[in-house]
């Protein structure tokens, strides 16, 4: 099998010979957990019209060769002769390129006030003066239909859009930053996990440190000159491959980089420790 025969393999087709069956179908999107990570809300998306995937938590993306050298950590040659020993996969008819799907469009951002994304936020334990100090309503449309979620803004004009049901982004994508003119510096994934730390924290009199959301580990290197300006710089990242990787190169970098998640060993993230820890308390309230 030569490298242009391995592009027309369906992608979808090639998932489910690994095992992987996707979570949710919309349109001709595909979502699954992703197969190079460990993660529970599914963010590894196969668009099958155009056959390519895109993994929100690793920013990576490509065509089925991408992925398979990425899953299989092995070589383009060694790929196609695992390709070439499974003449069962179906390959992708030629077709003219169909026209780009409408993105997400923001229709409107206004303060926080819709009781369903109140109660999400209390689901997930973040406090809601917090919240509506750093988060927006946005009333945004996908495929003609408007809904509403919970937007936290990044620096180039762009929202991270979590409800109950939905977790995406608009574009432009891109990093949060916070001043609060400090010397020390606190590094998030996503902003549910500095939202947590900012309920965790809002009764604390201490100076308020600079804080950076990635809102992707994508904008991880990208964002060691920021990082670099601090004296101190501490790191809530994900537990999952992605936020580990990520922590293990900062602090090759020096001293001055250290790794918070331990606080959250056993969970994913600061706010799955922070929702787990409150319900293992109410639950040993109701044994007493």
């Amino acid at each position: 099998m030569n490298i242009e025969q391995a592009k027309q393999i369906d992608l979808v087709e090639y998932l489910a010979s690994l095992g992987c069956n996707p979570s949710t179908i919309k349109r001709d999107d595909y979502w699954y957990l992703s197969p190079l990570r460990l993660e529970k809300t599914a963010s590894f998306k196969i668009n099958r019209k155009k056959n390519v995937w895109y993994d929100h938590g690793l920013g990576k993306g490509g065509n089925l060769l991408d992925f398979g050298i990425l899953y299989h950590n092995c070589t383009i040659k060694d790929l196609l002769g695992k390709l070439g020993s499974n003449l069962s996969f179906h390959q992708r008819p030629v077709i003219a390129a169909a026209p780009e799907e409408p993105p997400i469009k923001i229709i409107s951002d206004n303060n926080l006030f819709s009781l369903s994304l109140l109660r999400y936020l209390k689901q997930r334990r973040i406090a809601e003066s917090i919240a509506v100090k750093h988060c927006r309503e946005v009333i945004f449309s996908l495929h003609d239909k408007r809904y509403s979620a919970i937007g936290f803004k990044n620096n180039e004009g762009g929202f991270e859009l979590r409800n109950q049901w939905f977790k995406g982004s608009c574009s432009p994508k891109g990093i949060t930053s916070i001043e609060n003119n400090s010397k020390e510096l606190v590094v998030f994934e996503g902003f549910f996990n500095f939202l947590s730390h900012q309920t965790i924290n809002q009764n604390q009199q201490s100076s308020s440190a600079n804080i950076l959301v990635l809102n992707s580990t994508s904008f991880f290197e990208k964002s060691r000159e920021i990082m670099d300006r601090h004296e101190s710089i501490r790191l809530f990242l994900d537990r999952d491959k992605g936020g580990q990787k990520c922590t293990t190169q900062a602090l090759s970098w020096g001293k001055k980089y250290k790794d918070e998640s331990f606080l959250y060993n056993g969970y994913n993230d600061l706010n799955e420790w922070q929702q787990q820890i409150g319900k293992s308390m109410k639950k040993g309230l109701k044994q007493a």
